[in-house]
């Protein structure tokens, strides 16, 4: 009879893969993660990789869009002031230019008007987190200032004209910002400073200049351009907080592919844990029979 020399080495070959199947299918119960390292499930761990990146890509986007998002909000509130505060210079204006004022009250309404053109200025130097946000890409230093020794005065521009940008996970571009020359245009007749700057010194005399009139529509024009640019901002919010919404969708479904790509079947992984271990018994209820005595002995 021909007698396999390999039979004990393969025996005990045979031991040693069943003892780590055995070690391999404990941790993974005790952890409940099916991959325990590349080599167990080299399919499923490079597909936990590109899960993991999907992931750490929207997580990106999100952290981006949070501080983005509040920019805008800040840069829309601030758009809306300035809104209101037009709107009651065109009324105090308007008033102005009636002919029934005498020259106190002409004058008031100058110092008025300078007011609100302090305060648009102010507000067109909005800041969030340090950063001006109508200054273009120059968000260090504050991008408008009046030059009250002028008649008169004259307010000026020292942003740029750089318009960024956000690019969501599926590609698609958001506008995060207009710059300051766009929606004040410190010139020509959509200017809102200039045309602020004209009627205050329309009305400083106590006289109502010949020129108030024409600087009063030109104000109403002005107040319609800033509320055109303010759309930009409002429609640069909405499509953000669709992209956010989008993006929180997807990361929860890749999460959960994730987790039933690499969560353990306990039922199944317990059922291979018995056998492997009656087979770990087996073998070495045979080796220790054939360690008792001649290999002849058995056959």
């Amino acid at each position: 009879m021909r007698v396999n020399p390999f039979y004990v080495a393969n025996l005990a070959t045979s031991l040693d893969q069943t003892q780590s199947t055995e070690e391999q299918l404990t941790n993974e119960l005790s952890s409940g993660v099916s991959v325990t390292s590349l080599s167990s499930n080299p399919v499923a761990a490079g597909e936990n990789v590109l899960l993991l990146n999907q992931i750490q890509r929207d997580d990106s986007f999100t952290e981006s869009s949070s501080l983005v998002q509040g920019q805008l909000q800040v840069a829309d509130s601030a758009l809306g002031s300035v809104v209101s505060q037009l709107t009651q210079a065109i009324s105090l204006a308007t008033s102005g230019t009636n002919g029934t004022l005498n020259s106190s009250q002409l004058q008031a309404i100058s110092t008025e008007l300078a007011g609100i053109r302090d305060e648009v200025t102010s507000l067109a130097n909005t800041s969030y987190q340090g950063q001006y946000v109508f200054g273009g890409g120059q968000t260090t230093a504050a991008p408008f200032s009046t030059d009250t020794s002028t008649s008169p005065a004259t307010t000026t521009y020292s942003g740029d004209g750089n318009v960024n940008y956000l690019q969501t996970p599926n590609g698609q571009t958001i506008q995060l910002n207009v710059p300051g020359d766009q929606i004040f245009t410190t010139s020509g007749s959509n200017s809102a400073f200039q045309a602020l700057n004209n009627l205050i010194n329309d009305f400083s005399s106590g006289v109502s200049a010949a020129t108030s009139v024409q600087d009063l529509q030109s104000l109403n024009t002005a107040l319609n351009y800033v509320s055109q640019q303010r759309v930009t901002i409002d429609n640069s919010l909405t499509r953000l907080t669709a992209a956010s919404d989008a993006v929180t969708n997807e990361k929860t479904q890749l999460v959960t592919a994730q987790t039933n790509l690499m969560q353990a079947d306990v039922a199944g992984l317990s059922t291979k844990l018995s056998l492997a271990e009656s087979q770990q018994t087996a073998l070495e209820s045979v080796i220790s029979q054939l360690g008792s005595g001649s290999l002849f002995d058995k056959l």
